[in-house]
């Protein structure tokens, strides 16, 4: 029915996503956004819509990916999207239909007792320029594994993307594989066991693949092994623009995220630099090319799966400090939200409800002082399913025709 309304205009949406910006009662009662100093977002508060989403479903603590696939307007339990994906579409690599993509962390291992034992699961967060230069040395010496082309792509830090191209399109199900990693240090890596019969082949070209990074790598000091994680293929997903009639940008730092955005067909913005200031000014530079802007905020997650409420807050007062300077843009609907609560207390994602604020000309306003839980608690938008925001983004950008006579 949303796509048979559908009529374009020359609004402009802008999302804002700050990454697990949820939180709970961390000190003396009060949330990260209830302990953050934010005059601009409660200035804007008081005119807008505010509310909760529930990425998922009600108690479900979503991943990134259907956490973002959900405030795209796609259904995150109809589409399930490996992590290894995101990794290799964000880092630029070209994912075909007969490739398996897989995400990885350089770690540190050791040899006991005739074992590999993990160490350091992400190598002592190895700088972004080791990891260029280790990746490089991989790609020069693993080109194929038994017929199937291997390509790596550098991440930041400790991160990596793999690709394992087949020669022929596989089953479904052949990413069905087990991580590797433990995800504790003082164990062994997991060994690839493919779940499902067609899945087994790739688990072999897998465990071969593994065999010949720990014999290039011994000797280096750190990144001496990869834990792979997100065995997946390659998706079939109606694009943004056909669904929604968008053209649409992603203004994102980390590959994950730059993924998510170019699996529903969104252009990737290439910038200089890593904060907030540096996305602020690529969005003004593209802002006269697209309908609808992602902008992407990490490190509020970042932070909460830290257990660090301090660092949260500062990011949370950061992006206020800079909100003035993303109004001058004067977007006809803005957005600000998150793909899933992130509280301190808990170190992690969580089930819980999830902060929205809507601003456009055709809000009620005035029931709300703040963007926190608790203020979102009393708006008018409710708690509503996270896939139904991008009715409302379309509707106050009146791009949505009357439905029946």
């Amino acid at each position: 029915m949303l796509e048979s309304l559908v009529q374009k205009n020359d609004s402009k949406i802008l999302l804002i996503v700050l990454d697990g910006i949820g939180g709970l009662p961390v000190i003396n009662g009060k949330t990260e956004l209830e302990l953050a100093k934010t005059p601009n977002l409660d200035s804007l508060a008081k005119n807008s819509a505010l509310g909760l989403h529930i990425p998922v479903d009600y108690g479900i603590t979503p991943g990134s990916g259907p956490g973002h696939l959900g405030i795209f307007g796609y259904d995150p339990l109809e589409y399930e999207i490996g992590r290894g994906i995101l990794e290799a579409l964000g880092l630029g690599l070209c994912v075909e239909d007969t490739d398996i993509a897989i995400r990885g962390n350089y770690a540190t291992v050791e040899k006991s007792d005739g074992k590999l034992i993990i160490k350091d699961r992400r190598a002592g967060r190895i700088p972004t320029e080791e990891n260029r230069r280790i990746t490089q040395r991989l790609s020069e010496a693993i080109k194929e594994i038994d017929g199937v082309k291997v390509f790596f792509s550098a991440g930041m830090e400790h991160r990596i993307a793999l690709l394992l191209r087949f020669p022929n399109p596989l089953p479904e199900g052949s990413d069905r594989i087990k991580d590797t990693d433990p995800q504790k240090e003082g164990l062994e890596p997991i060994r690839p066991v493919g779940l499902t019969e067609a899945s087994e082949r790739v688990a072999k070209v897998v465990q071969k693949l593994l065999e010949k990074v720990e014999e290039v790598l011994r000797d280096e000091p750190k990144a001496n092994y990869i834990l792979l994680r997100g065995f997946s293929q390659k998706p079939r997903m109606e694009s943004f623009e056909k669904r929604f009639g968008l053209k649409a940008c992603a203004i994102a730092v980390y590959p994950m995220y730059r993924g998510l955005a170019s699996l529903v067909g969104m252009d990737l913005i290439n910038f200089e630099g890593q904060s907030i200031e540096d996305q602020i000014k690529a969005l003004r530079e593209v802002w006269q090319e697209y309908d609808f802007f992602f902008l992407h905020i990490k490190k509020t997650d970042s932070y909460g799966e830290d257990g660090n409420y301090q660092g949260k807050v500062k990011v949370i007062e950061e992006f206020d400090r800079y909100l003035p300077s993303i109004l001058e843009l004067k977007p006809k609907v803005l957005v600000i939200t998150g793909d899933h609560s992130t509280p301190s207390i808990l170190k992690g994602h969580s089930w819980h409800p999830v902060p929205v604020l809507l601003h456009s000309p055709y809000v009620l306003g005035g029931t709300s002082e703040r963007f926190t839980e608790r203020e979102c608690l009393k708006g008018e938008l409710g708690i509503f399913p996270a896939k139904k925001l991008i009715n409302l983004m379309l509707a106050h950008s009146l791009r949505l025709a009357k439905y029946g006579a």
